[in-house]
């Protein structure tokens, strides 16, 4: 069973999307990534694989009246983005997965079919980013405890991508569709 995992954040003001905050406020910025987490959800939902939510705080999986209740929801854990990132490839089976950001307002169900046809288990997808990240990754069920597996990447940089391609120490990549994430005043600008 193919399975699409949406990396979300409670949405408490002060808590998320800090660097837009900065621009626009707390609650405009929690305010936005809650209309935007739902519109994911919606864009991405399809019979052809199971969605799931990985979550953060761990303690808002549980009765959060925030995420649809049929959806199926894992904690992230902690640590830093690849940290949480391996802990969701290695919690799953190792039939195909493909893990987004919940911050990827043009995020589809056609995007998300293009990656999967991409994904090769002794490889990996990425959907890059136009600040040098990424929206999408899929690991390959053979790659998914190589230990280097986004070991040294500098998250939140335009190195993310690059850095994580390297971590999987020459397996063979592919490349989904370039969409934008909303980190910046400046990115939601360029989507308005």
């Amino acid at each position: 069973m193919r399975r699409l995992v949406i990396m979300v954040t409670l949405p408490r003001p002060g808590c998320i999307k800090t660097r837009l905050a900065a621009n626009i406020g707390n609650v405009p910025a929690a305010r936005w990534y809650r209309q935007n987490c739902r519109r994911v959800i919606r864009q991405t939902a399809d019979p052809r694989w199971q969605t799931l939510l990985a979550v953060t705080p761990d303690d808002a999986t549980g009765n959060c009246s925030f995420w649809p209740p049929h959806l199926a929801r894992i904690p992230q854990g902690t640590g830093n983005l690849g940290a949480r990132l391996r802990r969701v490839f290695l919690h799953l089976p190792p039939d195909p997965v493909i893990v987004i950001g919940s911050d990827i307002p043009e995020a589809n169900a056609d995007a998300v079919q293009h990656a999967f046809s991409l994904l090769d288990p002794r490889g990996a997808v990425f959907g890059p980013s136009p600040d040098g990240g990424y929206w999408l990754v899929g690991i390959g069920s053979q790659l998914r405890n190589r230990a280097s597996l986004f070991k040294n990447v500098r998250w939140s940089s335009p190195h993310a991508l690059t850095d994580s391609i390297k971590s999987l120490a020459g397996a063979p990549v592919r490349f989904a569709r370039e969409l934008r994430d909303v980190d910046t005043v400046a990115d939601l600008r360029h989507i308005l």
